[in-house]
């Protein structure tokens, strides 16, 4: 691809993340071309369909996320690793959740990219919880799966229920709280 393109694409995708994040499945392409400032074809070109846009989109955000759990893997105090980037989820799950729904709302299906992408944060989260409860920051009594589900639905309430950042911090302290050995 040549380096107009690439830079193109970047543009664009940075550009729809905006867009669909914002406006969800009412957000319109002609939105993206503009926010990147091409021309629609030059976003069709890239991303033939609606769809395929949205799932490049929610891919790189996903994939932007699994990194940064990555990172902290081997920074952090294990604890503060794992219970910092529960609480930059749960911030950062608006954004996500409207641009999923719009895929999904767009006919996007299952989506195996970012089904894959999707698996890899959640690896990630694992790593972290594992690490918090080797070092003893988290109950050893709680495994992946209900600490994902904590998570999703913490995430979902925070969105759903247009939680202010206090409450939500609080609500936040609170199943802390119940994770911490």
């Amino acid at each position: 691809m040549r380096a107009d393109a690439r830079t193109n694409r970047a543009r664009i995708l940075d550009a729809a993340e905006a867009v669909f994040a914002e406006g969800g499945d009412a957000a319109s392409t002609e939105e993206v071309a503009s926010r990147a400032g091409v021309g629609i074809a030059t976003v069709f070109r890239h991303f033939p369909t609606k769809p395929q846009l949205l799932e490049a989109v929610l891919v790189g955000r996903l994939e932007r996320l699994r990194d940064q759990a990555a990172a902290l893997v081997d920074g952090l105090e294990p604890g503060s690793a794992f219970f910092d980037f529960f609480a930059t989820l749960v911030e950062d799950a608006a954004g996500k959740i409207a641009i999923a729904t719009a895929l999904s709302e767009a006919g996007g299906g299952a989506a195996p990219e970012a089904t894959r992408a999707s698996g890899e944060l959640r690896a990630a989260v694992g790593k972290l919880l594992e690490r918090a409860i080797e070092a003893g920051a988290v109950r050893a009594d709680v495994e992946l799966p209900e600490v994902y589900a904590l998570l999703v639905g913490v995430s979902r309430a925070a969105v759903y229920t247009a939680l202010d950042a206090n409450v939500r911090d609080r609500m936040l302290a609170i199943v802390f709280d119940g994770l911490r050995a």
